[in-house]
């Protein structure tokens, strides 16, 4: 089959500590320290056939994420921009869903026809992280499209217990190409979901919200915030497309912060009228630019806030502590979307209606245009690219 793969040149940073385990497996902690020179090339691959506990997808949808497009994107010493585990070459994808046609040994839930959705988090189950629930940050992690292979392909092999059905999905919204597509979103809305409703520990319905970033985990958030009752939602980005994608999915204001900066305004001045001088409850920060994004957040917490904080990136940022001292409020990192019922809780949300995320697609393209999709997603100006496999 035809296939997309990352390929970069492993080239550790002058003075960055290499660690034995990175040596022994050629993955890389966080791939930005590692890895320079980064390229897609199209192969011609093996199909892949099922183990015992997997089942092979036909892929009928895959998105573009943010993170693959980081992983094209390089520093002035041409490192990648990506800040996660990975080893290349690897074929990139892992927003995905399509249908089942192949069924492995000791496969219990699934069948040949069933369309379904996948983590792209492949947790072992077994390490003591696991073992607590917190398969993200399981020690033996695998992530679909950076250290194991992708969805930018025709098939993908995975074991059934990443697998989620989208069945009822498609009988709702009678088309399995729409099911699937919509199901291709379910990850980066999925990131959301887990930072919002289980890493920060719940949102209170009538809450303030803001969101920095409104690539797809940012829109996300959004989609979320106001399908989970908040009372006010304001956004926050650069590209006017995506702005405009918020309020589509529900933001009651979303602003450039260059045209407020110039107006002599703020996101904190937004986030404090908004709220009616409260500031906000819940804070998204999807943008990856904490140097950037934290003063403004810093300045309009709501006493007992939650900032979410789903960005990816290499920079140290610094942050004012006796802020969140002196308003009882809290910062909570999040990764992934693994557990925690992320994935049939989202599917439920599409199968009733409660949430609808189609809206995020704003480009399709063949698998054929994978790197030119990759290439144009690099404008920041598009909400999801979306490949679909004939």
């Amino acid at each position: 089959m035809q296939a997309i793969e990352l390929i970069a040149d492993w080239d550790p940073r002058p003075g960055y500590p290499v660690t034995d385990a990175e040596k022994a497996s050629g993955k890389a902690t966080m791939a930005c320290h590692v890895f320079r020179n980064p390229r897609l090339e199209v192969k011609e691959v093996p199909d892949p056939t099922p183990g015992p506990g997997e089942v092979v997808v036909r892929i009928r949808g895959c998105g573009v994420c943010g993170s693959d497009t980081h992983s094209i994107e390089t520093d002035a010493d041409g490192y990648m921009i990506f800040s996660g585990p990975a080893s290349f070459p690897c074929i990139l994808g892992h927003e995905y869903a399509g249908e089942v046609v192949e069924v492995g040994p000791g496969v219990r839930n699934l069948r040949r026809g069933d369309l379904v959705t996948a983590e792209g988090m492949l947790y072992c189950g077994v390490c003591e992280a696991c073992r607590k629930g917190l398969f993200n940050q399981c020690i033996r992690l695998d992530m679909v499209g950076f250290s194991s292979p992708g969805a930018y392909a025709r098939y993908i092999a995975v074991h059934e217990k990443h697998c989620w059905k989208l069945n009822g999905l498609a009988e709702r919204l009678g088309s399995a190409q729409a099911a699937c597509e919509q199901g291709a979103l379910v990850e980066p809305v999925g990131c959301s979901f887990n930072g919002m409703f289980v890493a920060a520990g719940w949102m209170l319905p009538g809450s303030h919200v803001a969101v920095f970033g409104c690539g797809p985990i940012g829109l996300g958030a959004v989609a979320l915030a106001r399908a989970t009752g908040a009372a006010t939602i304001v956004a926050f980005d650069l590209s006017a497309p995506r702005l405009q994608a918020a309020r589509d999915l529900g933001a009651d204001e979303a602003w450039d912060v260059r045209e407020l900066a110039a107006a002599g305004g703020s996101p904190a001045d937004v986030m404090r009228r908004v709220s009616g001088g409260w500031g906000s409850d819940m804070v998204v920060e999807a943008a990856g630019a904490a140097v950037q994004t934290m003063p403004e957040i810093e300045r309009a917490l709501a006493p007992a806030a939650k900032v979410v904080y789903l960005g990816r990136t290499g920079e140290r940022a610094p942050v004012m502590l006796d802020v969140l001292v002196s308003g009882a409020s809290r910062i909570v990192g999040a990764r992934g979307h693994a557990g925690g019922g992320v994935y049939p809780h989202i599917i439920r949300m599409l199968e009733h209606g409660v949430l609808d995320i189609g809206g995020m697609i704003s480009h399709r393209a063949p698998l054929s245009e994978a790197a030119a999709a990759v290439e144009r997603s690099r404008s920041r100006l598009d909400s999801k690219i979306m490949l679909v496999v004939d």
